[in-house]
């Protein structure tokens, strides 16, 4: 595989920004990424959305008086505007022109879990989502203090039931545990405390507030520091810990590189991190630029963002619905905004299962025969009064970017170099049986030929991995 393809993967969630990887360098790529702008505008579809605490309580207020079918249309419309909310992100991943800042959102979003299914609050996932935008290359303490004010953690975590005399530990364990310093690094006392600290934290306009009534506003000793510590404090003090930057490092290195990274590269870019005083911008300059240098291929299974994206970017699909790729995530267990518990997505082998495998096939083949992305999908269009419906099940033309001068050796060369990162005898052998020595790329058909070489190749072992 390229290496300009490699990184565009790596980096984003296609091989779209391969040739611009290569044509300006890795450098000004990533300074360009760090640089992007990015939309503010609140969605269309939250504008009807209640915001303030006021407007939530009006509403429950006025639901107390509605009938069940008027309570059913409200719960309705809060379910379509999730949904909205999932493909309104998966548009940002496969339309901005710089995609490592929402390669970073994703990797916070998978770090800082807190999800809609139990959040309910839309407005609240947006916010905690736009925070992520906002500081997916500034400061790591920072970015923890925010986290832990905002109302989608408070309500995720529990913290609204955490109060003086009355301690929810949910928040101030995983602040610790998964979202800094990680097991092994804390006692139970620092998390008893923490909570104490953390007591009365509770939902406001714009964020997380403490209610004077429910806060404890006596001495709290936290890691051998006795204070009356707020959430700001505590986040400040976990920076000052020894072992604060390896969890975080260690993260980032499986989310873009490596699913097994050795402890010597996660020790090593963690104690510049820290060095840098947690500014995240700089170390993923370093990780990428050093990694980049290296000869490192196969050490990673692709995601299904990665995977549904190349799938999309290859075949040139260019009127799909992003609903298409929200429902292909949720079966491939990516689940937008919706991680099964607050470990977030394991990533590694648990995307490549022999029943997520065959589900990616089975997509493959789906796609590349120019049909919707699933069996469900299309049975749902066999409506033959709908013409709409007829149009959407009837195939789309589906094409693979190759040399049409060329012959079939190098056409087979071009894509394994675009797509594989190993090819061996075998897998050659079997190539050239699909793209015989007589293949004509002048040929009218001869697209079809070159994307039934491309559906083998997303089958092979080595397409999974990058």
């Amino acid at each position: 595989m390229k290496k300009s393809n490699l990184w565009s993967l790596r980096l984003g969630f296609s091989g779209k920004e391969a040739a611009k990887i290569e044509k300006i360098g890795l450098e000004k790529f990533l300074k360009k990424s760090y640089d992007s702008k990015f939309d503010t505008q609140l969605p269309a579809f939250l504008q009807d959305s209640p915001k303030t605490i006021a407007e939530y309580k009006e509403l429950r207020q006025s639901a107390k008086n509605l009938d069940p079918e008027e309570k059913n249309k409200i719960q309705r419309k809060e379910t379509l505007t999730t949904a909205e909310l999932k493909k309104w992100w998966v548009a940002k991943m496969q339309t901005d022109e710089f995609p490592l800042r929402e390669k970073m959102v994703c990797f916070w979003h998978n770090h800082f879990v807190s999800t809609s299914q139990k959040v309910k609050i839309n407005y609240w996932i947006y916010q905690h989502n736009m925070i992520l935008r906002e500081n997916a290359f500034g400061n790591f303490k920072e970015l923890t203090k925010k986290m832990v004010k905002s109302n989608a953690m408070v309500k995720y975590l529990d913290n609204v039931d955490n109060k003086k005399g009355k301690i929810n530990e949910n928040l101030s364990r995983e602040l610790l545990e998964l979202f800094t310093i990680g097991i092994g690094n804390y006692t139970e006392e620092d998390i008893k405390n923490g909570a104490r600290a953390l007591a009365g934290l509770n939902y406001g306009d714009e964020g997380g507030i403490y209610r004077k009534n429910l806060e404890d506003n006596s001495n709290k000793t936290y890691f051998g520091r006795t204070g009356n510590w707020k959430s700001d404090d505590l986040v400040d003090i976990i920076f000052e810990q020894k072992s604060i930057p390896y969890l975080i490092t260690r993260k980032i290195l499986k989310w873009f590189l490596y699913d097994n990274p050795s402890e010597e590269s996660v020790k090593y870019y963690g104690d510049y991190f820290k060095k840098v005083n947690f500014e995240i911008a700089p170390l993923l300059t370093k990780i990428f630029t050093e990694e980049y240098a290296k000869d490192i291929l196969g050490n990673k299974i692709k995601d299904p963002l990665i995977y549904i994206s190349q799938l999309i970017d290859e075949l040139q699909l260019k009127d799909y619905d992003e609903a298409m790729i929200v429902a292909f995530l949720k079966q491939q267990g990516m689940d937008l905004y919706n991680q099964l518990n607050v470990k977030g997505w394991d990533g590694g082998n648990s995307w490549l299962t022999s029943q997520v495998y065959l589900q990616r096939n089975n997509t493959s083949d789906l796609l590349c025969s120019g049909r919707s992305l699933s069996k469900k999908i299309i049975n749902n269009m066999m409506n033959e009064d709908n013409p709409k419906q007829k149009r959407e099940l009837e195939k789309r033309e589906v094409k693979i970017q190759y040399d049409s001068e060329g012959n079939n050796k190098t056409i087979i060369t071009e894509l394994s170099n675009r797509l594989l990162f190993k090819v061996n005898d075998s897998t050659q052998k079997d190539m050239e049986n699909l793209l015989k020595y007589d293949f004509d790329p002048k040929n009218p058909n001869a697209n079809y030929a070159v994307v039934r070489l491309f559906n083998y190749i997303t089958k092979l072992p080595e397409y999974q991995l990058i």
